[in-house]
């Protein structure tokens, strides 16, 4: 690779194009690719509806994808029947026969009308200098294609109808406007084989516009203790095709002591990718230590125009990359691309659209207008109104992120965060700076859904505490932070009521990091695991075993009274009537039977707060469902963590205007190239 001057934020401008412009006449136009209509990468059904909407299945793929789709024309049609029409039957499938080929049977209609292949003209009409949408189709056979576009509404509008009739291929355009998508809404097309078999053999769509050359992108994905993921990851990406186009390095930077390189398939990825590949090592910083390198080193080289973050535990699209990069290329101005979270286990479900933080509560939500955990399968497009609205989000999570580096040289790496808000922060530094996120749809990783963690009750609710105070610290429009610190003030004596000691004890001691001020935090990001390990490894309920029979059995010295299940408070005040009962229960001593033997076995799923507190010990499995951890009631232990927790929360609202200061002086030198350069010396693995 050769390294080259590049504009920030926009692709390098061709030469001819800057000998016209000084010349004082209008730069040469061309069309650009936005949105290529694509079908699964692999022979996955879960995911079919994601790609197309109607009776779809993958046929025989070939490397002639012509003679492909000869071969299906001429099982389908018959020499005798080449002209005539047939009824469609219930069994009557589309067969998908490449990665953007699909035949469609007589009498069979499918649409595009779908996540990954409608087009998302409300956002391209929002954010983009594109004012014209062309598609552009090649189909052979005989098909009628009917265009459709919907409203921010979710109403459906058919707008043109197009009948090819041909055995050899037919190319043909239609010019669509943008104008009505101002509050959001789609382009699609369906096809409808009314005579005889179709085949459509590619469609895109494109733009005429003078930003014909396309900005490139150094893939950034850091990675602990995971080499199985990472290496499939990059195999993937070894068979991107010409989605590698506009990618100039790969970069993995390896935080574990399970090396990447080490797996059995490395060697063959690294093949595939060539000098694109580049592993770095070096010692666990976390996420925003992870990919501040990713960050630092795109700068450094000089090389790429943005900088695409990804998840080690992710399954990527990827043509995402194309329609990211080619996004960020003809947007109106810098901004930061993301992608949508599709849910790795259930995989038609689309989990996060689209994210923001509620300001009074300071914690992160569901976009407005939009849900969480939506089948698509079940519930597709055409028939999903919210889905049509635009949702305009402040920040994007870093399971994938498109960040131009002309944004990072202004505002500066990641905080040094380890793990948790560090995406958040960035989002939100970045809206200050003028440069809006975007979530952009059909753009999409599948990544392991939140349900599938214990984020909220293991060593994690360390980061989750304290960063999220630090964040509000420097961006809360409210004093003191709102309700923040009063929710926090609550959420541990949740934990404390659910014998969750450990977890309490984490949110303290992040807390008094957070009042330390900002000094700590690049100190800290090397050294702070192992302190969270220790702290972890002196609480029972920190520990967890594999099998319920390493437990003693699950018994209770005296039955419930008169037989009576605990209930769910029904309202507010039964909720906190529940609390105060729960609290009044710790000036009780614990007997000796509770500590020799579990009074329940308490599922994941029911581990709330207000059922926990009626035990003296219970068996709480993990999110994942491997492991299960006993929890025992220490009132001793209770009333010193409520003591300890009101004491701090009132202790950083009371200091909460001057500790604001100091964080908001020193983020420029805490986000530095320059102190991030400091941290990855001391994280240099030693050979």
């Amino acid at each position: 690779m050769t390294e080259r001057a590049i504009q920030p934020g926009l692709p390098e401008e061709p030469a001819e194009q800057k000998r016209t412009r000084e010349a004082g006449a209008r730069p040469a136009e061309g069309v650009r690719v936005l949105h290529r209509v694509v079908m699964p990468a692999e022979r996955d059904f879960d995911v079919l509806k994601l790609y197309v909407d109607g009776n779809a299945v993958f046929g025989r793929r070939a490397a002639d994808l012509e003679s492909a789709g000869e071969r299906v024309l001429a099982e389908q049609d018959g020499d005798t029947a080449r002209t005539a029409y047939r009824p469609s039957s219930q069994n009557d499938s589309a067969e998908i026969i490449g990665r953007r080929s699909i035949v469609v049977p007589s009498g069979t209609r499918v649409s595009f009308c779908s996540y990954f292949n409608a087009f998302p003209a409300g956002y391209w009409r929002r954010w983009s200098t594109v004012e014209e949408v062309r598609l552009r189709v090649r189909v052979r056979g005989e098909a009628t294609l009917l265009i459709y576009r919907s409203t921010g509404k979710g109403h459906l509008e058919r707008i043109k109808s197009l009948h090819i009739d041909s055995d050899a291929p037919v190319e043909e355009t239609v010019d669509l406007p943008l104008a009505p998508f101002i509050d959001g809404g789609w382009y699609w097309f369906d096809i409808i084989a009314d005579g005889r078999t179709a085949v459509l053999d590619a469609a895109e769509w494109c733009a005429v516009t003078e930003r014909t050359e396309p900005g490139t992108a150094t893939i950034g994905i850091t990675t602990f203790n995971r080499p199985k993921f990472c290496v499939e990851q990059l195999t993937a990406l070894a068979a991107a095709g010409d989605v590698l186009d506009v990618v100039d390095q790969i970069l993995v930077v390896d935080q574990g002591t399970d090396r990447v390189e080490d797996h059995p398939d490395f060697a063959a990825a690294k093949e595939a990718l060539g000098d694109r590949l580049r592993i770095i090592e070096q010692a666990n910083l976390g996420g925003s230590g992870g990919f501040a390198r990713v960050m630092h080193e795109t700068v450094e080289s000089g090389i790429s125009t943005y900088t695409l973050l990804l998840d080690d535990d992710v399954i990527l699209e990827p043509e995402g990359i194309l329609r990211s990069v080619t996004f960020a290329d003809l947007a109106r101005g810098p901004m930061l691309v993301g992608g949508h979270m599709l849910d790795l286990y259930n995989r038609s479900v689309l989990h996060v659209f689209g994210e923001s933080i509620a300001r009074y509560r300071w914690w992160m939500v569901p976009a407005a207008h939009t849900g969480m955990s939506h089948d698509l399968a079940a519930h597709p497009l055409r028939h999903t109104p919210w889905l049509h609205r635009r949702a305009d989000v402040e920040y994007n999570a870093w399971w994938m992120c498109l960040i131009p580096v002309e944004v990072i040289k202004k505002i500066g790496l990641s905080l040094p965060f380890f793990i948790k808000w560090d995406d958040i922060e960035y989002g939100l530094r970045a809206k200050a700076a003028g440069f809006p996120t975007v979530s952009l749809p059909g753009a999409a990783v599948w990544h392991v859904p939140w349900h599938s963690k214990d984020v909220m009750t293991d060593w994690q609710a360390y980061f989750t505490e304290r960063n999220r105070i630090v964040t509000a610290l420097m961006y809360s429009p409210y004093e003191r932070g709102g309700n923040m610190l009063k929710e926090s003030l609550f959420i541990t004596i949740k934990h404390a009521l659910a014998m969750q000691y450990s977890t309490a004890e984490l949110m303290l001691l992040a807390l008094e990091d957070a009042l330390k001020g900002p000094e700590d935090l690049h100190p800290s990001i090397v050294t702070k695991m192992g302190e969270l390990r220790e702290l972890r490894s002196r609480f029972v309920d920190a520990q967890a075993k594999s099998d319920l029979d390493e437990f003693p059995a699950v018994r209770r010295r005296r039955p419930p009274r008169k037989g009576r299940d605990v209930v769910p408070p029904k309202n507010r005040r039964a909720m906190v009537q529940t609390a105060l009962l729960g609290a009044a229960r710790q000036v009780k001593p614990v007997g000796s039977y509770p500590k020799t033997h579990p009074e329940a076995l308490v599922p994941h799923v029911d581990q709330t707060w207000w059922l926990l507190t009626k035990f003296n010990s219970a068996l709480v499995s993990s999110a994942d469902g491997t492991k299960v951890s006993w929890y025992q009631r220490d009132p001793q232990r209770f009333w010193s963590l409520i003591r300890r927790a009101s004491a701090l929360h009132a202790r950083i609202g009371k200091d909460w205007a001057p500790l604001s200061r100091r964080y908001r002086d020193a983020l420029p030198g805490l986000t530095s190239q320059e102190e991030w350069r400091e941290t990855f010396e001391k994280a240099r693995r030693q050979p």
